[in-house]
């Protein structure tokens, strides 16, 4: 209490205040408990997924990452490891870091998980390339898919030397979510 004024300070402050605080709560208490049965639609214990997916972090394609992956009736039947890039984010000595924790994840997957897949989808538009390589691919999408596909299929021949019981899914997503399979 402000004894100047004869205020209160800090969380409850006053009735109006703590009705709001309320109902905040209230509404936040009542989305977990209505998300609570998609989030646990899988039991919570450890077991098998089919799939280690590897993707950027690029924010724009969150929403159609997670779209594709439940088209292909994949929802919580896969791991995620995000990095910046996706492939290029795995393979670059500007962050050996990365690639160090893309192959403990790979690892620890197979090991807890048992995957027998690994989807590495880069996209379009990459600001990883742009950081890294200091190139701006978009404008040219043949040259974007044919740069993309290098290091793609760089990823995917270090995966089948370390792991040659993994199958290995090279994707391109465009901005749009539409994906295309580069050819193995």
């Amino acid at each position: 209490m402000d004894h100047s004024t004869g205020h209160h300070h800090g969380c409850c402050q006053g009735e109006h205040s703590s009705r709001r605080g309320f109902l905040k709560l209230a509404t936040l208490g009542a989305g977990v408990t209505l998300m609570a049965p998609m989030m646990m639609s899988r039991p919570a214990r450890a077991g098998s997924v089919d799939t280690l997916l590897l993707s950027c972090m690029d924010y724009r394609l969150m929403g159609h990452v997670a779209g594709y992956m439940n088209a292909r009736n994949m929802q919580a039947n896969y791991d995620h490891v995000i990095l910046a890039g996706a492939s290029l984010g795995a393979l670059t000595d500007k962050k050996p870091a990365w690639g160090d924790a893309f192959w403990d994840h790979v690892a620890v997957a197979k090991e807890l998980h048992h995957i027998k897949r690994l989807i590495v989808m880069d996209h379009r538009d990459c600001g990883a390339y742009k950081v890294f390589l200091g190139m701006d691919l978009s404008p040219d999408p043949a040259k974007e898919a044919e740069v993309h596909g290098q290091y793609l299929s760089k990823l995917r021949a270090m995966v089948k030397e370390r792991h040659p019981d993994l199958e290995v899914e090279l994707l391109l997503m465009g901005l749009d979510g539409k994906v295309e399979k580069l050819a193995a």
